[in-house]
């Protein structure tokens, strides 16, 4: 049986997953005004579930004023192209160091030191997309009552987490992954610097948060600081 269309995180932000066991999730963050902003718009065929999730919620396509990516791999930017035959004008914005893979429409570099990233080179790319905004570490978007951007690379160049600090909501983008309701790091053989990603995801421990969602596994919503910082801390310790 699949779950629900939209699973709320806390008041005015959803997540919606676009693919079985909430493997990959994209959010939902809506104003005020009704504006809305995503974050992250899966894989190719992802904008039919996305589109399904916003009905639910009763936002319009039109309603989607911004798009926002954590990083350009193609399972977080693979629905760009598509999603935007429905969302018309509304911009796309993402770190600096990822915006020209995802113009370009080719995969970030893979780390060599691992036989698998020497071989491959670079990670699966998605269609040339425009890229409006880029972000820069600290930034604070207009988004919800202020959205701020924490670059964390290694995952890629221009990974980025994201901090909601009105609802104390922490966004992984991929530093971290929740598959299963088991926190993980990144998988070695999608990264651009796995020993850097590991180093820059101690960020995510130094926050103040209630719940941390994931784009890849459900939410924590249970002491999350406390258990994001665990993780990190045990995994160091080795």
């Amino acid at each position: 049986m699949s779950g629900p269309p939209a699973v709320s995180l806390v008041p005015g932000v959803w997540r919606i997953p676009t693919a079985p066991f909430d493997l990959v999730n994209t959010i939902v963050f809506r104003d005020d005004d009704g504006q809305a902003t995503l974050v992250d718009t899966g894989t190719k065929g992802a904008p039919k579930k996305i589109l399904a999730g916003l009905a639910h919620l009763g936002i319009d396509t039109t309603d989607v004023t911004r798009i926002i990516a954590t990083h350009a791999h193609s399972e977080h930017v693979g629905g760009l192209g598509g999603l935007r035959k429905h969302t018309g004008t509304a911009p796309v914005a993402m770190h600096s160091d990822d915006a020209d893979f995802v113009r370009n429409g080719v995969g970030t570099p893979l780390d060599q030191s691992t036989l698998m990233g020497r071989l491959l080179k670079r990670n699966g790319k998605a269609g040339a997309t425009p890229v409006e905004e880029e972000l820069t570490d600290g930034q604070v978007i207009d988004v919800a009552g202020g959205l701020r951007v924490l670059h964390t690379p290694g995952h890629s160049p221009g990974h980025i987490a994201l901090l909601h600090e009105p609802t104390r909501l922490l966004i992984t983008g991929d530093s971290i992954f929740n598959a299963f309701h088991r926190m993980t790091w990144s998988l070695p053989i999608f990264c651009t610097d796995i020993a850097m990603n590991k180093r820059t995801a101690h960020v995510l421990g130094e926050l103040d948060y209630d719940v941390a969602t994931f784009t890849h596994g459900p939410e924590i919503r249970d002491s999350a600081r406390e258990a994001v910082r665990g993780f990190i801390a045990a995994k160091q310790q080795k």
